[in-house]
Formats: structure tokens, C-alpha cells, sequence
């Protein structure tokens, strides 16, 4: 077993401000233009650039996103009997390849170039997310080998065609979720299953490799699970838990608390091995894996990073995206050769053909392949 990556994974907060009259007017009148197109629109203010969804959510009229370092703004209509008017989440690709620190001050700088002005105790801490990830192929997870309170609850996904839960079918066990938010949970899955199933996670490889290269080992093999199996541990600090429990609210109490939040985490709930002869399950000793991470959270917490550089979750995102599209205009192509006929020794000679025709509808209406164009470069504009 050996640790590839260690921070955070999810940093929820809410700002007690609005904005201004001016700028709610320019959101108004771009969300309409989002509505009307059914997607997204760039949108900028004060140096800040943006993706403006077509709708909004939970109460916040607005939802924008910044590019792919996983930044959503949710921003309410201005109301003197709501200050609480803004909430911020970052997602775990800017966290884990830029650390804390400079979340917050992109976060600080942000809100400055969109015209609001807070103070330190304006701000609440709604939810965090701390995540280890180890790589151990051999690793076997079986949910009866936790320790925990009897009143905590527990959920199990057992991998078939599709995760479901666990109702006594045979499958390999892929997660397993201890207790419940907006309280504490402490989650181990299969990180590598989730990677590879999703094509927004394909940066992961990177941050992994860039770990075990600084640990001079060599990269993993993606293509081989008995090689580069990695597992999850997270522990998800909710509102409740942060608040109620700790006091935890603005920046500062998070910087002095939150090592103190995630080792009681790991002391609430173990995995263990077994001892068949001792029926007392919290004498039982914990799994190397459950030490691995627990040990690795007592370190200083504030800037882990991967430093693997913005230009380079750019340019795998960017990869991902060309290499989806075209296996998508290979399929289109291929069915089209099924529907006109085309036999299997014709086909390489009617993909050329495809290529001509497309050429010709493209000088046939310059106008809107340009307009085309012009839009898709838009919507990519954060990864090209």
C-alpha cells in the first residue's frame, strides 16, 4: 500500500453579503439569453469570466461556473432580509492540484472583482470534504469489518452491471458510507472504479503519477487494475457537525479545529481486522489501511496540493473532450454507412467520402459554420 494523494476533496461555504443592483441586472438579462438557448453563456464581469447556467436552484437565481478547476457560484436576488445571499462550492479538482490556500484567494479575489465586500466573520463554512487516496490493488473491502456505533448508519454498494446495494447478491464490494450528512460520513470506494467510469475525473491519473514521481516510483498503469487499484478514504464534515458540534463557522476556526474533526473521525469509525477469538469488536486492531490514512491526516492539513499546474488539467480535459467527440463522429459516421447500404469492405473508402461531404455542406452555408464555430468556441473557451 502506498499513499498517492492526501487533501481536500469538497469546501462548501456561504458569504453574508448580495450583489450589487448592476450586476443583478446584467445576470437577469443573460440568463434570459441562457434561457431561450437552453445552455450555458459565457458571461464576464470585472475581469472575471464565468459560464451562466440557464436556470437556477435552491433558491439562488443564479449558478455560474468557472471553467474546469470546478468553481460554482450560486447567487441570490439582492435582499436586505437575506444577507446570506452568495454560497461557493470547490470541487476537488482546483483543492487537490492547488491546494486551500489558493482556493481561498481565488475565491476572496473573486468575489472583489464582482463588486463584494465582506469581513472574515461574514463568512460560514457549510461543508468539507477531506479525502486520502492509496494505492493497494490487494485490497479486499468487506463492510461487516467496520466498528461503529450500533446507531450509525451504514450503506454498502456491491459492484455487478451497476452499483446497487447490498441485498445479500454475490459482487465485489466497491463503497461502503458510514453515517449521514449534514452530520459526518465517512466514505471508502473505489476511487479507480470512479475514474475510470467517468471521463470529468481522467485528471486523477495525473495527480497520482505526479505523487508516486516525487515518491520516485514509477506512474500507474490504467489499464491494469491488479496494478493500479487506488482507494478512497473521505471524511465529509457537514454543516450540522461543523456548527453544532465543533463551532466551526469562518476560516480561522477552521484552520485551528478541523485536524481535531478529522481524527475524531477516524476514531468514531474503524475498519478493522477480525479477531475470531475476541467477541468485543472495539478490541479489535485496525486495518493497515484504516492507519495509513488516519496517520497521514495528522500532518498539517492546510496546503496540500499535487502541484500539477493549471495548464495541464487544461490540457487533459481538452484531451478528454476531443477524444470523446471524435469516437462520437466515428459512431455517427458508421451508422450512417448502416443506413445507406455501405458494406464493411466499402467502409474506409465512404469515411473519405463523409469528409467531402462535410467539406461541401460547410462551403454550401459559410455563415453558419462560422456561427458554429464561433459557439463551440465559446463553450470551450476555459480548456482551449
Amino acid at each position: 500500500m502506498h499513499l498517492v494523494h492526501r487533501g481536500f476533496d469538497t469546501i462548501a461555504l456561504s458569504i453574508q453579503a448580495n450583489i450589487s443592483p448592476e450586476l443583478f441586472e446584467l445576470l437577469n438579462a443573460e440568463r434570459e439569453k441562457a434561457e431561450e438557448g437552453r445552455a450555458p453563456v459565457p458571461f464576464s464581469y470585472g475581469g472575471a469570466d464565468f459560464d451562466l447556467s440557464p436556470h437556477g436552484g435552491n433558491g439562488y437565481r443564479f449558478i455560474l461556473e468557472g471553467g474546469p478547476l470546478d468553481v460554482r457560484w450560486f447567487i441570490k436576488k439582492p435582499n436586505a432580509r437575506d444577507p446570506w445571499g452568495i454560497r461557493i462550492s470547490v470541487g476537488s479538482t482546483l483543492l487537490a492540484t492547488q491546494g486551500l490556500g489558493y482556493a481561498r484567494a481565488y475565491i476572496d479575489k473573486t468575489l472583489a472583482r464582482l463588486g463584494v465586500r465582506f469581513e472574515a466573520h461574514q463568512v460560514s463554512i457549510a461543508r468539507v470534504d477531506f479525502c486520502v487516496d492509496i494505492l493497494a490493488p490487494d485490497f479486499e473491502l468487506i463492510p461487516e469489518h467496520f466498528v461503529i456505533h450500533s446507531h450509525t448508519n451504514r450503506a454498502d454498494y456491491l459492484s455487478a452491471e451497476e452499483d446497487i446495494r447490498s441485498n445479500g447478491k454475490s459482487g465485489r464490494f466497491t463503497s461502503v458510507t458510514i453515517g449521514k450528512m449534514p452530520g459526518r460520513q465517512v466514505i471508502i470506494y473505489d476511487k479507480r472504479r470512479e475514474v475510470i467510469g467517468n471521463p470529468k475525473k481522467a485528471i486523477w491519473w495525473d495527480i497520482w503519477n505526479s505523487n508516486l514521481e516525487k515518491d520516485g516510483l514509477p506512474p500507474l498503469d490504467a489499464s491494469d487494475a491488479s496494478q493500479s487499484r487506488v482507494w478512497r478514504v473521505e471524511v465529509r464534515a457537514g454543516k450540522d457537525l461543523l456548527k453544532d458540534r465543533w463551532q466551526i463557522r469562518t476560516w480561522a476556526q477552521l484552520d485551528a479545529m478541523l485536524g481535531d474533526v478529522v481524527a475524531e473521525a477516524f476514531q468514531k469509525v474503524r475498519y478493522c481486522i477480525p479477531d475470531p477469538n475476541d467477541s468485543n469488536r472495539a478490541r479489535w486492531p485496525n486495518h493497515a489501511i484504516w492507519d495509513l490514512a488516519a496517520g497521514s491526516s495528522g500532518e498539517d492539513l492546510m496546503e496540500l496540493r499535487s502541484h500539477v499546474e493549471p495548464d495541464k488539467v487544461k490540457h487533459v480535459h481538452r484531451a478528454e473532450h476531443i477524444r470523446l467527440i471524435l469516437a462520437q463522429v466515428i459512431g455517427n459516421a458508421t451508422t450512417l454507412a448502416a443506413l445507406e447500404g455501405i458494406q464493411e469492405s466499402e467502409l474506409i473508402d465512404y469515411m473519405a467520402q463523409v469528409g467531402i461531404r462535410l467539406s461541401e455542406a460547410v462551403r454550401t452555408d459559410p455563415e453558419r459554420a462560422a456561427n458554429k464555430l464561433s459557439e463551440a468556441r465559446g463553450r470551450y473557451r476555459f480548456i482551449t
